[in-house]
């Protein structure tokens, strides 16, 4: 790894996701949560705070040491203290077996989907770990349907890989959810401010399927 990815990089994505744009679509889809919470790539912990009273303990993944020291401070400041918060070192594509089989009532996922090497198999893995009637609460920017957007998107991308820690600006999050056997229970799409190849935004709910 180097220098930029695990010192620079952690730092660039700890400001860019916390714009103040950003924050509407966060708490639409943290406030929700309920229960045994997982929350794949918890990052920095920017969503700590929002969780509301009716979550019982989270979970928190991160491939990234350097985030998840930014989350255990984010934790250790967060209003709901009383919560229990677990931060995790891993990859969602391999969750670790200590998260038993149909343990989790809701997974999180906001703006995490894009930069995992297999989202599929990230997604298989929450489907997993998700109890039956759980859901999987999500935003992710992603590819549009306007094709002129997307032609950019798709030929931005590998550049934009490299210098963005494997972020994808032209994956389809609702297309993704239906592969790996969700039910998509609500959906909303349409772009944020901002340079409309990386502001397409997929916002909504999912069920697994059984």
């Amino acid at each position: 790894m180097g220098l930029y990815a695990r010192y620079l990089l952690p730092r660039l994505t700890h400001l860019s996701m916390g714009q103040k744009q950003l924050l509407p679509y966060r708490q639409r889809v943290v406030t929700g949560a309920a229960g045994r919470v997982l929350e794949i790539g918890i990052g920095s912990g920017l969503n700590l705070p929002l969780y509301g009273d009716a979550v019982e303990e989270i979970i928190g993944i991160d491939i990234s040491p350097e985030l998840l020291a930014m989350a255990e401070r984010a934790a250790a400041l967060a209003p709901q203290r009383r919560v229990r918060v677990r931060l995790l070192e891993g990859s969602a594509e391999r969750l670790p077996r200590t998260i038993a089989d149909g343990s989790v009532d809701t997974v999180v996922v906001t703006w995490a989907l894009c930069s995992i090497p297999d989202a599929t198999a990230a997604l298989a893995e929450a489907h997993r770990v998700l109890r039956t009637g759980g859901s999987l609460r999500f935003v992710e920017h992603g590819r549009s349907p306007d094709a002129s957007v997307a032609w950019w998107q798709d030929h931005l991308t590998p550049l934009w890989k490299r210098c963005s820690g494997g972020c994808h600006l032209n994956r389809q999050t609702d297309d993704l959810l239906r592969s790996a056997r969700y039910k998509l229970t609500q959906l909303r799409t349409g772009y944020a401010q901002g340079p409309r190849p990386m502001t397409f935004m997929y916002e909504g709910q999912a069920e697994p399927k059984r």
